[in-house]
This record gives structure tokens, C-alpha cells and sequence, in this order.
């Protein structure tokens, strides 16, 4: 029989890597909250036409990597490939707009996108998104950013670095994707197929092929910081001056463009030194324009994404620290064991770890389970104690022990766990 495994570019989160993706998801959840963000969660599938819409026909995701099916009424759906588009869909329909002027919004969860799985990049990989509707200041820009940059090093990140750029409006952005056009033209053969094509369809996004021969050509291309308009201009020089207010470091990369269409402004993106040729970690920018677009109210919108796998990656050792328990009960003999099925229970609905064995085993046996399970002490309790009506806690770290009596041991023991 054929064996069955996970698919291609999808992997598995065992039990030994969960608390640090557990600890990631509250560091992320507490310093979010305490910005004024509020959660969101919105379906890992979505009509096709949304993702067409708000990334773009003509960009890599939608033309070759989204995960897109026909269901039985012959609609045409995705698995999302990013958040941004959903959480906008959410926003206009439960009109989120008449609820608050400016919305602060956060969410955590896979996207799907058909890649070559490489160190750092699968098919199926997680995401924290961040987005802000409804203010347009430079200020909204800077605050996102520094929340971004305090949020990795909290997670204990060190080796990042910033980098920001302004992909203006509009207003000049066309001018700038001329010029690009105008650059590349009679140098078509020494690019790749994929940028010989974006020359028509996309002209920015050749400032992101990691191509060789193209990296090259469009080294001496022209950057859009000379093409920007005066708005766009003070705009991107306050984001600057807000940054440096903050006493964040950053440098400018007038190459950095997104991935996606929608962008306008202020763009940004963290890199880590511990990712290697795959090294951006988060990224993000402004899209003033997406929400109108999508068939809602003309609001302004900035964001965030940040790749958990490759956030994870980054992480110092012994960041993946275990779960660790509060108490191990090591119940030896059958009146022991039922004593000790009720003293569990009742112990972790009062809000204690406590874990014991139900097997027939030796207190070494047991010991050695409450080692594995990092337990902070041992309850030792067998068919003798409970005749005479006390039991055996033992600290796991000192070794140490101390008797107990039974009445109230529920109790006692909670004193002592939560003094500890």
C-alpha cells in the first residue's frame, strides 16, 4: 500500500515545535493589542475575482501560483495567497468603516501559493497581517513600522535591518514606469523571459528579479525617488524625520518595490542576517487607492506581513523552549490511581498543569515521565500514603521534598505552585 505523506511544500507542526509558534502568536497578540490593533479572522478561501482584482492579473501570484478550483455551482475559487485582499473584503462588507474612522485590524493564519519549495518558502506557510484603514498621516506609516520592528525584537529577533522606500502615487508613478520602459528597451535579450514580459505588463517589478543577467541590466535603471511628485515627496521626507524621532535605524533602498500592484507611497521591508539568499522576513506599505477599488469607501490603507516559518527560523537557540508542567502526580497502586484521576482534574480546572500516567508503572518509570514533561515538582502518592493520609511533593529542580496531608491537598498544593 502506497504510503501517504504530506503534501509538497506543506509541513507539519509536531507537539516538540508548537510552543514557540504558541509564544510568537501571544507576543504578537499582547503588543498589537496594546496599539489599539483588534483581531480579525477571515476564510482561507475566497472568490477568485478578489485576488484577480486586488493583486493583479498580470502578477506572478495570480498567473502562476494561486491555488484556484471550480466548485460544484461552477464558481471560480482560491485559497488566499495573502491576507490583505480578505481582510478588505471583510471590511467593506460589515461596514467596518461606519464602526470607526480609522480601523486597526491584525490576523494570523496559512496562505497557499504554488511555489518551488526552497529553505524559508512552502506552499502552505503562515502569516501575521497588520492593517490600518482610514488614516492617511505619515505618522500612521511610522507608528506601523516601529510596531513592526518592536514587535520582531521582542519575539528576541536581533540580526534585522530596515529598509524603506516611497513607490509614489498616481500622480507619478507613471511617469517613472516610462522611464523604466524607455531604460529597458534594446536590452530585452538579456533578460529573463519573465522580465521581457513585465516590460509590457509590469515594468516595476523587474527591480525585483533576483535574475543575475537582469540584476545587471537594471542596476543603472532609473529610481523612482528622482520621479516623485511634491506630495508624495514630503510625504515619504516626514515618514523619514517621524523614523528618526523613534530612534529607529533604516536604510533607503530607491530599488525596493512590493510584489503586489496595489502599493502607493511608503514601502518597507525587514531583512534577517540568519535567513541567507531568502533573508526578508516582513514587508510591507501604503495602498491608498485598493479600498476604492474593491467596491468600498475611499479610504487610505497601509499594512504588514510577516512569514512565521521564517520568523521561527531566526529565533536564537533555545527559544523552542518545551511546555512545561506544573505537576506530575506519580500514583502508585489502584486506590492511589483514583485519588489521583480526581486530584488531576480538579487541579487544572482550578487553572494548575497537572498531568499524571494511568498505566500501571514504577515510580521510577513515573519520575522519568515527569522529567520528560518538565514538570515543576512531583506528587508522589501510593496505596500507603493514602492510608496514612499524606503524600510526598517533590521539587524537581532542588530534589527536595516535603509531606503534605491529604485533606486540602488540592489547595495546599495550588499555595504552593502559584508562589513558586
Amino acid at each position: 500500500m502506497e504510503k501517504i505523506t504530506a503534501v509538497k511544500g506543506m509541513k507539519d507542526i509536531l507537539p516538540a515545535d508548537a510552543p514557540v509558534w504558541h509564544q510568537v502568536e501571544l507576543t504578537a497578540r499582547r503588543i498589537f493589542e496594546r496599539f489599539g490593533f483588534c483581531e480579525i479572522r477571515v476564510p482561507i478561501m475566497e472568490k477568485t475575482s478578489l485576488f484577480q482584482r486586488s493583486i493583479g492579473e498580470t502578477t506572478d501570484i495570480v498567473e502562476k501560483e494561486m491555488y484556484t478550483f471550480c466548485d460544484r455551482d461552477d464558481e471560480l475559487l482560491t485559497l488566499r495567497p495573502e491576507a490583505t485582499a480578505s481582510i478588505i473584503r471583510a471590511y467593506i462588507e460589515h461596514n467596518l468603516a461606519g464602526v470607526e474612522p480609522v480601523t486597526k485590524l491584525f490576523t494570523i493564519g496559512p496562505m497557499f501559493r504554488r511555489e518551488r519549495p526552497q529553505k524559508g518558502r512552502f506552499r502552505q506557510f503562515h502569516q501575521i497581517d497588520v492593517e490600518v484603514f482610514g488614516d492617511n498621516s505619515p505618522a500612521s506609516d511610522a507608528e506601523v513600522i516601529f510596531m513592526l520592528m518592536h514587535f520582531l525584537k521582542e519575539t528576541g529577533l536581533t540580526e534585522l535591518s530596515l529598509e524603506i522606500n516611497s513607490l509614489g502615487c498616481g500622480t507619478c508613478r507613471p511617469a517613472f514606469s516610462q522611464a523604466v520602459v524607455d531604460y529597458l528597451k534594446g536590452s530585452e535579450e538579456a533578460l529573463c523571459p519573465d522580465c521581457r514580459r513585465r516590460i509590457v505588463t509590469n515594468p516595476l517589478r523587474v527591480f525585483d528579479c533576483k535574475v543575475e543577467t537582469c540584476a545587471s541590466v537594471i542596476d543603472g535603471a532609473p529610481r523612482i525617488p528622482d520621479y516623485l511628485c511634491p506630495d508624495c515627496n514630503e510625504h515619504f521626507s516626514t515618514v523619514q524625520s517621524l523614523l528618526a524621532d523613534l530612534q529607529l535605524d533604516f536604510a533607503l533602498n530607491p530599488k525596493m518595490v512590493r510584489g503586489l500592484d496595489y502599493y502607493t507611497k511608503t514601502a518597507f521591508e525587514v531583512k534577517s542576517g540568519a535567513l541567507g539568499a531568502q533573508n526578508s522576513l516582513a514587508g510591507g506599505g501604503r495602498y491608498d487607492g485598493l479600498v476604492r477599488f474593491l467596491g468600498g469607501p475611499d479610504v487610505s490603507g497601509i499594512g504588514f506581513g510577516i512569514g512565521m516559518e521564517r520568523l521561527i527560523a531566526c529565533l536564537p537557540s533555545g527559544a523552542e523552549s518545551a511546555g512545561r508542567t506544573d505537576l506530575f502526580i506519580a500514583a502508585l497502586g489502584s486506590r492511589a490511581q483514583k485519588r489521583g484521576f480526581r486530584l488531576t482534574h480538579e487541579l487544572r480546572a482550578a487553572g494548575i498543569a497537572a498531568a499524571m500516567d494511568y498505566g500501571d508503572k514504577s515510580l521510577k518509570s513515573q519520575m522519568k515521565r515527569a522529567d520528560k514533561l518538565n514538570s515543576a515538582y512531583t506528587l508522589i502518592l501510593g496505596d500507603k500514603e493514602i492510608d496514612e493520609q499524606r503524600a510526598e511533593l517533590r521539587d524537581m529542580s532542588t530534589k527536595q521534598q516535603q509531606s503534605l496531608p491529604l485533606k486540602d491537598i488540592a489547595q495546599a498544593l495550588m499555595n504552593i505552585l502559584k508562589e513558586r
